[in-house]
């Protein structure tokens, strides 16, 4: 990874470095953060000759070597200096909480505008809603395109962000078209390495954030961490890793909560944690709990299934979604105590 003396290189210079590492079998990707943009190098990056070179054109302050199956988004990673944004949020400094319908009805787009002006009172600062859905049965309703319509005119009315998992190449296309600005990856593509490139390519530069959920079936930490590495390694990363439960299921849940894992996540990488409880216990009277724990074990954000009239919604919101009463208790509650995981400001000034 090469650290420019500047915030960002020219051309020439890009071409520069470029013309050392292709002797070598490698490439340059540019990785745009909100401070600077960072070179890495894609490829064997363990030449010695290589790394000499590079460290002595006078444009570069110094090349980094992180052995790591997921160098970018580890820890130690100059990404540790990145800051992702949605909905006016900084991750890591506020708590951010999305919320909104598991599936858009494309009959009823009305209960949808509904629940968004509803969960932005009650201080969610971002959108979710389900245009596209992978489904279990095959006769299940499957989403809608007419949703994607439903899901932006939702943002138009609330000034709200938006938040929508992609499946394949074609919703990726329409998503990005359409001006979504959280792109979710969902349980069962969390492996998807072809669609997680096309991701990573398609977004590379723009403002886009990407919510990669874990996999379902216990996927390891590295799995997850590494999923994430193919869409950083395009040259976004606005990457937020999503746990949401996995599999087997525990009896009485949904899925096996896993919010647990957050802070030996945090550990490893950079990157923010949002949790989804509402996935993770299956059961719209467990969320707020799960939802607390998440936040207690060092959450940056919450996913949560919300409604305004959960019997009357698709998917999973009749089980699932919260009404925006119990939203608006649950965020008050959740920033309190993400409030007392913040050190004060005399403790920090006596630990500096």
């Amino acid at each position: 990874m090469i650290l420019p003396k500047n915030n960002r290189l020219s051309p020439a210079e890009v071409d520069q470095l470029t013309a050392i590492v292709t002797e070598f079998g490698c490439r340059i990707q540019p990785i745009i953060g909100d401070l600077r943009t960072i070179y890495a190098i894609v490829g064997d990056e363990r030449h010695e000759l290589m790394i000499n070179r590079l460290e002595g054109l006078d444009f570069v302050d110094r090349v980094d070597t992180i052995q790591s199956p997921h160098k970018l988004m580890d820890i130690r990673s100059d990404l540790a200096h990145h800051r992702i944004k949605v909905g006016g949020v900084t991750l890591g400094d506020e708590l951010l909480i999305m919320a909104g319908h598991c599936t858009i009805d494309p009959k009823n787009p009305n209960l949808f505008y509904e629940t968004a002006q509803a969960v932005k009172e009650a201080g969610a600062h971002a959108l979710r809603g389900g245009v596209w859905k992978p489904r279990t049965n095959p006769y299940a309703f499957q989403g809608d395109h007419k949703s994607l319509d439903i899901l932006m005119e939702g943002s138009r009315r609330t000034g709200l962000p938006v938040d929508t998992e992609v499946m394949d190449e074609e919703h990726l296309r329409l998503a990005l078209e359409a001006g979504v600005h959280v792109l979710q990856i969902g349980a069962r593509n969390a492996l998807n390495y072809s669609l997680l490139r096309q991701v990573g390519a398609a977004i590379a530069g723009k403002p886009v954030a990407v919510l990669l959920k874990r996999g379902m079936h216990t996927g390891t930490l590295n799995e997850f961490i590494s999923a994430a590495e193919y869409i950083v390694n395009f040259g976004n990363p606005n990457v937020i890793l999503c746990p949401r439960g996995t599999q087997p299921g525990l009896d009485g849940y949904r899925n096996q909560p896993d919010e647990a894992i957050t802070p030996l996540l945090k550990e490893r990488t950079w990157a923010p944690v949002v949790v989804d409880p509402s996935h993770s216990v299956g059961k719209a009277a467990y969320v707020p709990a799960c939802a607390l724990a998440a936040v207690a074990y060092g959450a940056d954000g919450l996913c949560i299934e919300a409604h305004v009239s959960p019997s009357h919604g698709l998917g999973d919101d009749p089980k699932q979604a919260v009404t925006p009463a119990v939203l608006a208790e649950l965020i008050t509650r959740a920033k309190a105590l993400h409030a007392l995981r913040r050190p004060s400001r005399s403790t920090a000034a006596q630990t500096q």
